[in-house]
């Protein structure tokens, strides 16, 4: 064997290596998904019925509209850690004005504090260059601030029947809910996939110096996600606010780390530059089905979190072995 074929050869085997782990990284989760649902389907007499995987969309919809959003800014790079606090805002104020004026203006001008919200983030961080996540934190923890000032510590509550038509009417036999969840998710996925900003989302993760180098604007790009999450904070929350015709100040604690655990159990890479928003909607579905056959299934609900845990430590585990074989 000459000197060239024997080095050429580590090189060709390295690379055959790191395609068979991500293949498996790639369709070995969703395999896992498909099995958890055969299971759950076989070992339960209810969980099949049309009307409990629709409630499990309907129950999904918030956060997984919020997990679309985000999975966009962690493969660009980024990360939101003020969505539940946005997503409060929005349901607070959607409140306030349907409760003052009229349940329509309020819906619309509910989604449209989130997406200021959102578009202001980025520019916070991208002037003062400081780290997303700290940033993000920092102004979430400010947002929950103007929550709690504009309710007073109190539940606002819209007693105009109208308001509640989008959170809790069906079409189809699903609720409104379902359906905004699965047009924002096929927006956002043909955003990211198809489009000349998706292409640069992933660019300006995989390597932000590399992607300036080539023209383009990271800090524009960034910022973009960043409105983006701001947009699906808001109509998540107003969504939540019309299901119960009320929001209050402390709504969607927490809901930040939901979407970017069921980011990263779906396979996003926690690093940037790698992902997709089916990814992150499947998360969102396979952390909903743990919950639901635990409660199909009569198990103790600490379990439950002890999985959910377990399966996001895989995932960037896994996401970690990934790269170091590459």
């Amino acid at each position: 064997m000459s000197a060239e074929a024997a080095s050429t050869e580590p090189r060709v085997t390295s690379r055959f290596s790191s395609r068979r782990w991500t293949r498996l990284r790639d369709y070995g989760f969703v395999a896992v998904f498909v099995a958890m649902f055969i299971f759950l389907s076989l070992s339960t007499g209810t969980f099949f019925r049309t009307r409990n995987l629709l409630n499990i969309l309907d129950q999904s919809a918030p956060v997984g509209i919020i997990a679309c959003a985000i999975t966009i800014c962690i493969i660009a790079g980024v990360f939101d850690l003020s969505t539940g606090s946005m997503f409060g805002v929005a349901a607070v104020v959607a409140s306030k004005v349907a409760k003052s004026a009229d349940p329509t203006l309020g819906i619309a001008v509910g989604i449209l504090t989130g997406l200021v919200l959102g578009s202001l983030n980025g520019v916070l961080v991208h002037t003062t260059r400081i780290n997303s996540f700290i940033g993000t934190l920092a102004t979430g923890i400010a947002y929950r601030g103007l929550a709690i000032i504009a309710t007073g510590g109190a539940i606002v509550t819209v007693t105009n029947p109208k308001f509640g038509v989008l959170g809790r009417s069906d079409l189809l036999g699903a609720k409104y809910s379902v359906w905004v969840f699965v047009a924002f998710f096929i927006a956002t996925a043909f955003l990211l996939a198809r489009t000349t900003f998706g292409r640069a989302v992933y660019a300006v993760g995989g390597n932000p110096e590399a992607a300036r180098l080539s023209g383009i604007r990271v800090g524009l790009v960034r910022g973009a996600c960043f409105a983006l999450s701001g947009l699906a904070a808001g109509i998540a929350g107003v969504l939540a606010a019309s299901r119960t015709s009320s929001a209050q100040a402390d709504l969607g604690t927490g809901l930040e780390l939901s979407a970017i655990a069921a980011a990263v159990v779906g396979g996003t890479s926690i690093l940037g530059g790698e992902g997709a928003v089916w990814r992150g909607v499947l998360g969102v579905l396979t952390l909903a089905l743990i919950g639901n056959g635990f409660d199909l299934l009569n198990i103790d609900t600490t379990y439950q979190l002890i999985v959910q845990g377990g399966l996001i430590l895989i995932a960037v585990a896994a996401d970690q072995l990934l790269r170091r074989r590459r």
